[in-house]
């Protein structure tokens, strides 16, 4: 029988897990307030090293880091390792955020700044707070999760706008695609929500979109 992970025992006392929760937060806080800028990288965990975008994540990280702002991941392989090696190569802060999971993810070896967490929604909350900047290179499930969370919030105004940026046009056009074709036509969302995001396949335009998008 397969081991339900979202089953809690009637046993479990909620009052100490409420304090896990709130010992999380602080910890997330104590150690990210003193970050400064930072740009969040996302990416799928299992991009190869040899990889195109893992080369692109890792040379995207490396330029940002050189201009100032700490790079943040969710600690892991892939994408997030890359870009966690181009901040460290560029001599910045190499931030990631670890989840422990069932699957037990190994944070990788260019982190300078590891916090590590029990629960997704905390972890969120600490990239979008600690966040000047999201890019999102290409990934699956996870990595489509943040990006779509990031959006929301935006388009909800629960946060101040700042700049989503989606790395590679080819990668990404059948889902903006669908974005225009099903959810726009459908009247789902307005024609502005999709200005909340842009797209780019040029290293040197991230930095100078987050650059433009602070000046207004």
């Amino acid at each position: 029988m397969k081991k339900n992970i979202f089953k809690y025992s009637l046993k479990t006392n909620e009052p100490e897990r409420i304090n896990r929760i709130m010992s999380e937060f602080v910890k997330g806080f104590n150690t990210l307030s003193k970050v400064g800028d930072a740009v969040a990288i996302f990416g799928g965990t299992n991009a190869k090293r040899e990889s195109k975008y893992y080369k692109l994540a890792q040379k995207a990280a490396y330029s940002l880091a050189k201009k100032g702002y700490a790079i943040m991941t969710g600690a892991g392989p892939g994408i997030m390792e890359a870009a966690n090696k181009g901040a460290k190569e560029a001599n910045g802060k190499s931030i990631g955020l670890n989840i422990r999971m069932p699957s037990n993810q190994k944070p990788n070896r260019y982190i300078t700044t590891l916090v590590s967490f029990k629960y997704f929604f905390v972890r969120k909350v600490m990239f979008s707070k600690y966040s000047k900047a999201v890019v999102v290179f290409p990934g699956g499930y996870g990595t489509l999760d943040e990006f779509v969370e990031f959006i929301a919030l935006i388009q909800t105004k629960t946060v101040e706008p700042f700049p989503v940026i989606l790395f590679g046009s080819k990668y990404w056009s059948g889902l903006i695609n669908w974005f225009k074709k099903t959810i726009l036509k459908n009247g789902l969302i307005k024609k502005e929500h999709l200005d909340i995001f842009i797209i780019t396949d040029e290293i040197s335009e991230i930095s100078a979109i987050i650059k433009n998008f602070c000046k207004k």
